[in-house]
């Protein structure tokens, strides 16, 4: 798995290449830096930049499994954010500060847990500049972009592949799977464990990706 979500730079040389199957824009980005992540793309976007780059380097890039992405975020840990109980603005890029919907009563804390409110910095930073890796030597895996999973979204567990494959069947929701949070979102919505789907031809500027080689299974 990669260890920082996709770059704008990363993006637009894979762009460069030959198409696949569809054209993709080479500088999609509301927030333009070389070394931010690429944001503005959809999941058949995203599933079009691992196909050329698989085409050029002849090696197996896609999408994690939504499986794949949970337990490479979690390194091994079973608290909410890889490095504990909580998450504060100098560990990762999202809202930190309350946000209420007028005229709802929908409130979304901008603190987790015992963990402080912070800042909102309204916009991505640089992949990796927290210098906060998990066990497994990957950044950014809480906030700053949610990052596009091979899944269709299932509203449960239930059945389930147990081996970390992507889970294709005939009653496959339209959906895909994102996780991870932004810089956008609340901190409990960039915990491990948080999930969330949209169309796959969706596009903002707080969705990303990150992307894995393949190996043979044994």
């Amino acid at each position: 798995m990669g260890k920082s979500p996709i770059t704008q730079a990363q993006w637009c040389r894979v762009a460069q290449m030959s198409k696949v199957e569809r054209e993709i824009e080479p500088d999609p980005s509301n927030f333009k830096g070389d070394n931010r992540p690429v944001e503005q793309v959809s999941w058949t976007d995203s599933v079009e930049f691992c196909r050329r780059l698989s085409k050029e380097t002849n090696r197996p890039y896609r999408l994690p499994t939504e499986a794949e992405w949970e337990y490479a975020c979690r390194a091994g840990t079973t608290t909410p954010f890889h490095f504990g109980e909580s998450i504060t603005p100098d560990l990762a890029n999202y809202r930190g500060t309350d946000l209420e919907y007028e005229g709802s009563h929908i409130n979304y804390s901008g603190a987790y847990g015992a963990g402080p409110h912070g800042e909102f910095r309204a916009e991505t930073t640089e992949v990796g500049s927290f210098k906060v890796a998990n066990a497994f030597g990957l950044y950014d895996m809480h906030g700053n972009v949610w990052e596009w999973c091979q899944d269709p979204w299932h509203e449960s567990y239930d059945q389930a592949p147990i081996d970390g494959r992507a889970w294709l069947d005939k009653s496959n929701h339209h959906d895909r799977c994102l996780r991870g949070g932004s810089w956008y979102y609340y901190p409990g919505g960039c915990r491990s464990a948080f999930r969330v789907k949209n169309e796959p031809d969706f596009r903002n500027s707080f969705t990303g990706l990150r992307v894995v080689c393949g190996v043979a299974r044994t």
